[in-house]
């Protein structure tokens, strides 16, 4: 009644439980596990299979860098979705490899060369970057044993680095073609630069936050033709070239075409008209430094205005005067004073709280700088990328994020692509005695010969990272591998780089690979978040060490917090609380499978006739078909939060707090029914723990193996839903269930405890419940009634009739009293709730959040009121 063609070469029996220990040890079994799944191949992929194929690569991390709960929550999902996919019979492929990381590598090696008192120009190029390769042989990736504990399932003989032969030689072949094709230029513009770092960084790599500064509003100009401006930045004053108005701006239509002296240099700049100054913002003027501010980049290049740089690598005042050789801070506040002095400052307001980018490296203070750098000219590439998705060959999900992709690809602006490292992908273009400028191809031998040098410049890390889908599995090369697996799959990610990564591999994968794009899907998901929603971070001291969580609770218990909380494109709030109830989650199916296997459960044999099955056994199964099939879709449309919480609650709920539970009843009685409810046992815990493995690989592995005798559940076939439903079984176990639980509800009512046994008379005649009499009754801990038995409470649920006696197993008068204090406490409440709700005095005052929390409260002390009278008058007189 499920179709299970899985291994099952032997039988199990109550023997088998004994190969379990009593309680679940992660520790005891999970790097074993791993390294057996390895070792026998599990994980590799076949380029020559005839199995239809299923691709994700990985989202290289850092070579610098070790596993954090956002690569966790990330690799979980993934590894979820192929794990699924190789049990469903494709030849799945996870690409593994990492990233160079220029600038965090660079740091790092050169913190160590700083230690032994050296800097990169000590070693010069060509030694530091050999000093780079062995530090990465000795210690970078150790992100990559960090992945095997969480149980990555990715192809290792496939490990890729965006530095290796292969990858170096894709990264030169795309450069050159992009330059051939005139898509690769270089020019002179304002990038991020990094005083620390000493190169341009990407947008990704600036971190903007609030920080105190001043904002100092300067008077330009004598009498009545002078114009106030306001900045936040007075030092690159000394590179303005224009004072900008909006065309519009009756104020200042007189001044446009005439020129203004510019305070301590005695320049005179033009007044320009330009629709890109609010004329509402401030004075209504600005200033215009076109070397240092990308705004102003772009008006002194409408206007024709000269670009004077003032500050050089080091962010250090160059031009020539007072504030000559002074830091770019110490010369704000030299100026400043000076213009104090002139009588220029009209206001100044400290502090000024606004927005600042920062190197995420070293967290110094970005400054924006004219510097000739190369660039990729993006607009033909973008526009492919967005019509990819616009035209259905690429699907983004959740759909709603297509917006900002849009918003992303269809206002791109050309790319910065060189960075001023040693270490990454050198430029492949030399320089000749005479001007000349060639690209080198990877099969080209440079230009030869006195007066020829290569450009020091390498590329971005993106720039190789953007050739990931296709790079790995061998481009340029027409390999199998690229024949069998591109394009990819899917592509899991962060909706954080979905402009910065995605936008990149779409672009360079249309390009490449003749329109074909890098992946079908784009699955993006939240960012980890801590267990009250906010950003995990080292100043707020909220950061968690998955290594950690994994010591105390198992890598199960992480996996399945993560996948529970994963809902599509939404952060992940994630607290130790939730691991912890996982990790009982998997001692629940640690404790439930022994269970079982102590009873004989088994899957030899088919399953029995659904009429040689009880109601129950029939029940299971049903519920057991819909879950698959609901899972099924749930993963499809990569809703892991659903799936997980439809596995947890058919596990948690279904298998183990009902069907195990019924299940005793007949097992105790013995005979053929006994043993279809063994069969039927097995058959559940089976496909249920096929179904878990993709999110909790290591406990499930354990059990299955032993519950089937079968090799590994790794490579066991994926369930699928017969089709096998049984609503009438379903209905008279509902029934069954809302017995139950209003009896069990009466008696946490009157205080009983869970284990007390109590007399009572059961009236199911003419309910499809009389065949359960002996299961209620052990659920419920009910004993049959003897001589003397005299029911103080009858409870009508569901055609059926409840008679309990509870004389003697309760203090009446004492419980009698407590309830009256309840019930007092209650009443108090409604009055005083339904005071406030009736003055209208108040509700014309108070906040709408105010007035519905009262509401809630009357409706609470309502309900409070009706539950403990129900409960006064179901106790025994006297």
């Amino acid at each position: 009644m499920t179709d299970t063609t899985n291994q099952r070469p032997v039988s199990t029996t109550g023997d088998d439980a004994a190969t379990l220990p009593t309680t679940y040890t992660p520790a005891d079994v999970e790097g074993e596990l791993y390294e057996r799944w390895v070792e026998r191949g599990y994980f590799t992929a076949d380029a020559k299979s005839d199995k239809p194929p299923f691709t994700i690569v990985i989202p290289p991390p850092n070579v610098t860098g070790s596993l954090h709960l956002g690569h966790a929550f990330e690799h979980t999902l993934i590894d979820a979705l192929v794990r699924r996919k190789r049990m469903q019979g494709y030849e799945a492929l996870w690409q593994p490899g990492m990233d160079h990381a220029g600038i965090a590598t660079q740091n790092v090696v050169e913190r160590e060369l700083a230690k032994e008192g050296k800097s990169r120009d000590d070693l010069g190029r060509e030694a530091f970057v050999e000093r780079v390769w062995k530090w990465k042989a000795e210690s970078g990736g150790q992100i990559s044993g960090q992945m095997r504990r969480l149980g990555d399932g990715v192809d290792w003989s496939r490990e890729r680095f965006t530095m290796d032969e292969g990858l170096s030689q894709a990264v030169q072949t795309i450069f050159k073609k992009l330059f051939d094709d005139e898509l690769i230029y270089r020019a002179e513009r304002i990038i991020n630069w990094c005083p620390r770092c000493l190169t341009a960084i990407s947008d990704i790599e600036v971190e903007y936050q609030d920080d105190d500064g001043e904002l100092v509003s300067i008077r330009y100009g004598e009498g009545e033709d002078s114009i106030v401006v306001a900045t936040t930045r007075a030092e690159t004053m000394l590179g303005d070239t224009a004072v900008a108005v909006h065309p519009e701006d009756e104020r200042y239509k007189h001044l446009v075409g005439t020129e203004i002296e510019l305070p301590l240099t005695g320049r005179r700049i033009p007044i320009v008209a330009d629709t890109h100054v609010d004329p509402e913002f401030g004075t209504g003027a600005v200033k215009v430094t076109p070397a240092h501010d990308p705004n102003d980049f772009e008006i002194g290049q409408r206007h024709g205005l000269p670009n004077i740089a003032v500050m050089d690598e080091h962010a250090v005042i160059t031009v020539h005067g007072p504030f000559l050789g002074l830091d770019r801070l110490e010369a704000r506040s030299a100026i400043v004073a000076a213009l104090r002095a002139e009588g220029r400052i009209v206001a100044e307001k400290r502090p000024y709280v606004h927005s600042v980018g920062h190197c995420s490296r070293c967290k110094t203070t970005i400054e924006p700088r004219l510097s000739m750098q190369w660039w990729v000219k993006v607009g033909p590439l973008a526009k492919a990328a967005g019509d990819a998705v616009r035209d259905g060959k690429v699907k983004i999900h959740p759909q709603e994020m297509e917006k900002r992709y849009f918003d992303w690809v269809d206002n791109l602006h050309d790319w910065c692509i060189s960075r001023q490292l040693w270490w990454g992908h050198r430029i492949p273009v030399w320089y000749g005695p005479n001007g000349e400028v060639v690209c080198v191809g990877p099969d080209e031998q440079p230009p030869a010969g006195e007066g020829w040098h290569q450009d020091t410049d390498v590329l971005d890390t993106w720039f190789s990272s953007g050739l990931w889908p296709f790079s790995t599995l061998g481009w340029p090369e027409r390999t199998e591998s690229l024949a069998k697996f591109y394009p990819n799959s899917v592509l899991v990610t962060g909706y954080d780089i979905l402009f910065f990564w995605v936008a990149r591999m779409m672009m360079f994968g249309l390009y490449a690979m003749d329109g074909t794009p890098p992946f079908h899907t784009i699955a993006l998901h939240g960012m980890v978040r801590d267990q009250n929603g906010k950003k995990m971070s080292k100043s707020f001291g909220n950061v968690v060490n998955p290594l950690d969580w994994m010591d105390k609770y198992g890598s199960d218990a992480l996996r399945f917090t993560l996948a529970r909380g994963a809902n599509p494109g939404v952060d992940v709030p994630i607290g130790e609380d939730w691991v912890q109830a996982a990790r009982n989650f998997a001692n629940k199916i640690w404790n439930a499978t022994r269970f079982a296997l102590m009873n004989g459960a088994t899957v030899e044999g088919p399953l029995p006739a659904p009429e040689e099955l009880t109601a129950s056994d029939r029940w299971i199964l049903s519920r057991l078909n819909s879950t698959v099939a609901e899972v099924d879709g749930l993963y499809e449309d990569y809703q892991f939060s659903k799936l997980s919480e439809a596995l947890y609650h058919f596990a948690w709920d279904e298998v183990f707090d009902w069907y195990v539970e019924l299940s005793k009843t007949t097992l105790a009685k013995g005979g053929p029914q006994a043993d279809a409810a063994r069969r039927v046992l097995g058959e559940v815990l089976d496909v249920t723990l096929r179904l878990l493995h993709p999110i909790v690989p290591f406990v499930t592995e354990t059990l299955w193996t032993t519950l089937t005798g079968a090799e590994s559940v790794v490579i066991a076939d994926w369930p699928q839903d017969s089709g096998f439903r049984d609503a009438a079984a379903e209905a008279e176990i509902a029934t069954l269930q809302q017995v139950v639980t209003e009896v069990r509800r009466f008696r946490t009512d009157q205080g009983l405890k869970p284990g007390q046994r109590v007399p009572a008379a059961l009236e199911l005649d003419g309910t499809a419940l009389a065949a359960h009499e002996d299961a209620i009754r052990s659920l419920l801990r009910l004993t049959a009634p003897e001589e003397g038995f005299a029911a103080t409470a009858s409870l009508p649920v569901a055609g059926a009739t409840v008679a309990l006696d509870l004389s003697g197993t309760i203090d009446v008068a004492a419980e009698r009293k407590r309830l009256a204090k309840d019930l007092a406490a209650a009443e108090k409440e409604k009055a005083q709730t339904t005071g406030k709700l009736g003055n209208e005095a108040f509700l014309a005052k108070a906040p709408d959040d105010v007035v519905a929390k009262i509401r809630t409260r009357l409706e609470a002390a309502e309900a409070d009121i009706a539950r403990i009278t129900a409960q006064l008058a179901a106790l025994p007189q006297g």
